[in-house]
């Protein structure tokens, strides 16, 4: 794999050299960040479309640098490709090319787990959002044009991810849209706080391919349990067997057990898993409190989001349960809303 890696600080126009600079494979193979979204041959029994790739002449790439914490790339995918993620643009910050966001240029639904963070605002009492992880934007915008009286508190580690974000995916203009309802800040997104607490909490924070160490911690939890206010939940993207790590021994599924380990031991019983891809262990969501009532919880969701309510599992130490259909293993959601 090429990288080049640009003293800081750079302009994002000075990377634009690259794509003429740096010899191209003749497909693109890309690892998509948890839950299993991916365009890569990993996951071998997947469609031939997705398991081949996507041909190099059909992928654009839109700036490529190394900043202080991640190996950034903003890919775009033609509206030609014969692939799921044609007409999108595609954030990568690491090097095995996890995705981290996901951009469709003319719809707002990505068919991938962010969608499923969409469903949190019914189940959890008024009062703000926090987001830990905001790479580019997807879940926050999707939470934002979803559900209007939504007010998000979202922070990123990396400056140069919200760069990459105000350039490549938007964000400029989501900000400027949701001056009273959008606020980013740039820092550890364990040190998240309001006044009262969080009303809810999504968690999607990944380093080098892998779920934080933080997360494997109960120590954690706690701390997130204690920033909630009363009746607030925490949903959580925990990976899978399909996440691939810089570092081989942070093996995704084993992560992704310690990590629900770590939440029942702090939450008990009320733990639930939607689990996505075609095994149990493919990669899963969390979420934290009783379960909500199903019909009320469906009767209050847009209607594309409807289906996810369905396929909660209690969490068992045992393994993570399928509920309803089957997600397909890729980016997917073999669900019909």
């Amino acid at each position: 794999m090429w990288m080049v890696v640009l003293s800081s600080p750079q302009t994002l126009a000075q990377t634009a050299f690259l794509r003429n600079s740096i010899p191209s494979p003749t497909r693109v193979s890309l690892s998509l960040k948890t839950p299993c979204s991916s365009l890569t041959a990993k996951c071998q029994q997947q469609q031939k479309t997705q398991e081949d790739g996507i041909p190099a002449d059909e992928v654009k790439i839109l700036a490529k640098f190394k900043s202080r914490h991640n190996y950034i790339r903003v890919l775009e995918v033609s509206r030609k490709a014969e692939h799921p993620f044609r007409g999108s643009r595609l954030l990568l910050l690491d090097t095995p090319g996890n995705i981290h966001s996901i951009s469709f240029l003319f719809k707002s639904l990505t068919n991938t787990y962010f969608d499923v963070f969409a469903t949190l605002p019914p189940i959890v009492p008024p009062g703000p959002l926090a987001l830990l992880g905001f790479g580019a934007g997807t879940a926050a915008r999707l939470l934002l044009l979803h559900h209007p009286s939504a007010l998000l508190h979202c922070w990123e580690l990396d400056p140069a991810v919200i760069q990459v974000a105000r350039e490549y995916f938007n964000l400029a203009r989501l900000e400027r849209d949701n001056q009273d309802r959008l606020f980013i800040y740039v820092g550890d997104a364990l040190n998240a706080t309001v006044p009262n607490g969080f009303s809810g909490i999504v968690v999607d924070l990944f380093s080098k391919g892998s779920l934080i160490p933080e997360l494997q911690d109960p120590a954690t939890w706690r701390m997130l349990r204690g920033r909630l206010r009363k009746g607030g939940r925490i949903m959580v993207n925990v990976g899978g067997s399909c996440v691939e790590a810089e570092n081989r021994l942070r093996d995704g599924k084993v992560v992704m057990e310690e990590t629900l380990g770590a939440m029942k031991e702090v939450f008990g019983k009320k733990v639930f898993v939607l689990s996505l891809g075609n095994r149990k262990d493919d990669s899963s969501l969390a979420l934290t409190g009783d379960l909500p009532h199903l019909e009320e919880w469906k009767n209050r969701l847009p209607g594309p989001f409807k289906c996810y309510a369905d396929m909660w599992t209690p969490y068992s130490h045992r393994g993570v349960h399928m509920g309803g259909r089957p997600y397909h293993k890729e980016v997917l959601i073999e669900v019909s809303c």
